[in-house]
């Protein structure tokens, strides 16, 4: 029988991946057994880069990764900004692939796709990112919980929503070996967030804090 994971639980599989880009894991693992609402530190390079966009922009190429692409790997939010886990390497070829984007538009007389793009943080190798606890209730090395619901479905009601200080999982790592997007898939869905982003709505935006993505179609 299967366990089902909300989409922003962190697994022991999970933990144990992010765990393993620090220097000295078990020291991670042990934290988070006796602090498991403690974020740390952790690098980029070997394990996962991270693209660190501004919120509101963040949450369209989320929207697009998941709406109309492969999905997203792991994916946080951290003092207004959302965090993209993406493959070692993504860091030093997502801005050079901005740039072309940019400049290939401009020498066919097009409006310039990248125009509404805002500047993206690219943290690779020799960078550190600072990731969300892995639980604000429990053990990243205990059994994983047993749930009624789908893993799909909505956190659980009366959760305290995050300010713009905290941080949380939106898409949590749930296996050793997640799927990473590279840079090519993050330019696809920066592109098409900035052209989403000039359209103009009469309607208020969603609530965001309960958007729910569906991790099985994670590749």
């Amino acid at each position: 029988m299967s366990t089902a994971w909300n989409a922003s639980d962190v697994t022991p599989a999970g933990a144990a991946w992010l765990a393993s880009a620090g220097t000295y894991p078990r020291s991670t693992l042990a934290l988070w057994e006796e602090r498991p609402d403690a974020p740390v530190v952790l690098p980029c390079g070997s394990v996962f880069d991270v693209v660190s966009a501004p919120a509101m922009f963040g949450r369209r190429m989320l929207d697009r990764l998941w709406d109309d692409g492969p999905g997203s790997g792991p994916v946080a939010e951290f003092r207004g900004r959302i965090l993209l886990f993406a493959a070692p390497g993504t860091a030093q070829r997502l801005p050079a692939l901005l740039e072309w984007e940019e400049w290939g538009a401009r020498d066919s007389r097009e409006t310039t796709r990248t125009d509404a793009v805002p500047p993206l943080l690219c943290h690779g190798t020799g960078d550190a990112v600072t990731v969300p606890a892995p639980s604000h209730s429990t053990s990243p090395t205990g059994p994983a919980p047993s749930h009624s619901t789908s893993p799909t479905g909505p956190a659980p009601a009366g959760t305290t929503a995050p300010t713009r200080s905290a941080s949380r999982w939106l898409v949590a790592p749930d296996t050793r070996q997640p799927w990473l997007p590279g840079p090519e898939v993050l330019l696809w869905a920066a592109v098409r967030a900035a052209r989403s982003a000039v359209r103009i709505s009469i309607f208020p935006p969603a609530d965001q804090g309960a958007k729910v993505y569906d991790v099985s179609r994670r590749r």
